[in-house]
């Protein structure tokens, strides 16, 4: 059995179900994130895990002991917000030390632990001060700093890093990769950022509509995707998908005709009757510009847009193409001299290409 294992667990709110049949498990030591857009339920499965929520069914279980009806100051959790709910007339060793000196642990064991968390979050200068005197950045430490003293099985972060500005997110995700290192604990963190989910973790679990639609590491999920909500959310520039109708379908591949305009031959044996809608999924970075007189593979997929918006990055550009059925790819490229309004043909190797079927499931075949 898994160090955290979740069965069958759902969670409805009078008639409305939150969270449905949700199956996982958690190893000890991994740093495993939540992911998914705003309601899909992944804030609600973390307030459960510690407590705060109580499931309609299934069972939650750490270390082969269910603990559903423990109490939550007792379960071995501590829970990191998204505000830091710092007691502003306190000191940071007051605030690090709330949850001990309330569970009237003795002095020298609330200072060595304090201490101890303040060396590694590097808040020792800091321990005198109030909150009104620290950074954003400081402010999220010192209650990370008040989870760790408690010693927990497990650390949950709900969306810790959202208050803060784009650079101090960088630096705090490099900060609590550190931490997971340096502590080795299980940490499960909640985010809607899907950037911020593939830098942390060791495993994602992608949410939406209180399900879990795929669960793994994050450069699996980026490379082979259950379905198009997977694919389209996982990754930054996002996954472009082309509408087709399927010509021909069998053991020689997939022929479709794109509704942007010209033909594919999609190495991927599966049974589709003729007429059936697919959408081809293609990452910006496999497709490229065509240049003028260009050769290109007989199966190559190509298709023809206007420049609709330019984002010169620096390094790269990312072109957005406006296409012939009034749909949008984006192509990412090095510097490429494009005006807007000019006609561009991009293409993508056929064998980079992911099928999904009209429902959105991904389809799966020999190449």
């Amino acid at each position: 059995m898994a160090f955290l294992e979740i069965k069958s667990l759902c969670k409805s709110f009078e008639a409305y179900p939150v969270l449905q049949d949700i199956d996982l498990s958690i190893e000890k030591g991994e740093f495993v994130v939540f992911v998914g857009p705003s309601g899909c339920g992944k804030s609600t499965l973390l307030r459960m895990i510690t407590g705060l929520e109580t499931p309609t069914s299934g069972t939650i279980a750490i270390e082969d002991t269910v603990i559903n009806d423990v109490d939550p100051a007792k379960r071995g959790t501590a829970m990191v917000f998204q505000s830091y709910a710092l007691y502003p007339h306190m000191t940071v060793f007051e605030n690090i030390s709330f949850g001990l000196r309330m569970a009237h642990q003795p002095k020298a064991l609330i200072r060595e632990r304090v201490e101890k968390a303040a060396a590694i979050l590097r808040l020792e200068k800091l321990l005198d001060r109030k909150p009104g005197q620290l950074s954003g950045g400081q402010k999220q430490r010192v209650a990370i700093g008040r989870a760790i003293v408690r010693e927990p099985r497990v650390f949950l972060f709900d969306e810790p890093l959202s208050n803060l500005d784009a650079e101090l997110r960088v630096q705090m995700r490099a900060e609590l990769l550190e931490l997971h290192e340096r502590l080795g604990t299980t940490m499960i963190y909640v985010t809607h950022d899907q950037v911020e989910a593939m830098t942390l973790a060791d495993k994602m679990v992608v949410m939406m509509g209180g399900k879990v639609q795929q669960y793994g590491r994050p450069l699996d999920l980026y490379d082979d995707p259950d379905n198009k909500f997977v694919a389209g959310f996982v990754g930054s520039p996002k996954m472009n998908f082309l509408s087709a109708r399927v010509v021909t379908a069998g053991p020689a591949g997939l022929r479709v005709d794109l509704a942007a305009g010209g033909a594919a031959l999609v190495p991927l044996a599966v049974t589709l009757a003729p007429g059936a809608r697919v959408a081809l999924g293609l990452r910006p970075e496999q497709i490229s510009v065509v240049a003028a007189g260009q050769s290109l593979p007989a199966d190559a997929v190509m298709v023809t847009g206007r420049v609709a918006l330019i984002e010169d990055l620096g390094a790269e550009s990312y072109l957005h193409l406006h296409l012939a059925d009034d749909s949008r790819i984006g192509v990412r490229t090095v510097r490429h001299a494009a005006h807007l309004g000019d006609e561009v043909r991009v293409a993508a190797p056929a064998s980079a290409v992911l099928v999904f079927d009209d429902a959105g499931t991904r389809l799966r075949g020999r190449a």
